[in-house]
């Protein structure tokens, strides 16, 4: 489902983006092809001018019957969507006259078509190998967690941190009985959220999730166990950033520990509260 939907996105988009290129044909908004006079002074400097166009001053160098300039110097801002559309430190203009009388030339700008179709397309490459590496980043992160999270397991540390949370899980959840091994899932999936570790965190919740709907009355309707796990879940307390965040930022990741501990209870605490406040709504 979730695939059919990310493919419907993508064919909007591209009909959208190809939609409007038409529309910018039509109306020639790029003027391409169209002759555009400025005005020139000579530098200093050998075969470089000043350009004067719509009030902007412009710094150009001549070669070949070619204006070659730098797209990092303020332009105007029909020449800056050429220059985005070029994405290269400099643009080349064509030269077609210069008048060293009046001080004017005639210049023709590169053409540009097509321009947010070919965007679209190469944020699309972009992001594929952004998620390439990225990927490629995590799999030694993850690695090293799951390793951890599988040490932790083995060594009796989950079960200590279990038996913490032992006396807030049977406030949270007051319908399950004592002693459920629903409680276990639930406390492995609130761990494994804390310590960063999201993707350990899944099956863990799955396992929670099905144990809860053995003790659900109504199979056709989420009970209140089940809203404040998904709630608990979602907004959980972080005691350690996430691997993709780590992943993305490596070590400059520890300025935001404070931030992120901070952050994460108090989304918990509206999360139990607008949960409890909704539970008492339907009773």
């Amino acid at each position: 489902m979730l695939n059919s939907i990310w493919a419907g996105l993508i064919i909007i988009s591209i009909v959208f983006a190809t939609a409007q290129d038409v529309r910018d044909e039509i109306i020639h908004r790029h003027h391409n092809g169209e002759a555009q006079t400025a005005s020139w002074t000579e530098t200093d400097i050998d075969s470089v001018i000043s350009l004067q166009i719509q009030d902007t001053h412009i710094v150009a160098r001549i070669r070949n019957k070619e204006l070659i300039i730098a797209t990092n110097q303020p332009l105007p801002e029909s020449w800056k969507i050429i220059a985005d559309h070029i994405n290269q430190p400099t643009m080349r203009a064509t030269l077609l006259a210069q008048d060293t009388q009046t001080q004017q030339l005639t210049l023709a700008l590169p053409p540009v078509h097509w321009q947010k179709s070919k965007a679209m397309l190469q944020a699309a490459f972009d992001m594929a190998e952004f998620a390439v590496k990225l990927a490629l980043g995590l799999i030694g992160i993850m690695a090293l967690w799951l390793g951890l999270m599988h040490i932790a397991e083995h060594s009796g540390l989950i079960q200590i941190i279990v038996h913490w949370l032992q006396p807030a899980l049977r406030r949270l959840f007051p319908d399950i009985p004592p002693d459920h091994p629903a409680f276990g899932s639930i406390s492995m999936n609130l761990a494994a959220n804390m310590l960063g570790l999201g993707n350990a965190a899944t099956p863990m919740g799955i396992k929670a999730m099905q144990q809860l709907q053995e003790l659900n009355t109504k199979k056709d309707e989420a009970s209140h166990a089940m809203c404040m796990f998904l709630a608990l879940n979602t907004s959980s307390v972080q005691l350690l950033p996430p691997v993709t965040l780590i992943a993305l930022l490596g070590a400059q990741v520890s300025e935001l520990f404070a931030a992120i501990i901070m952050a994460t209870c108090f989304s918990t605490l509206a999360a139990i509260l607008a949960a409890k406040y909704f539970a008492r709504r339907r009773a």
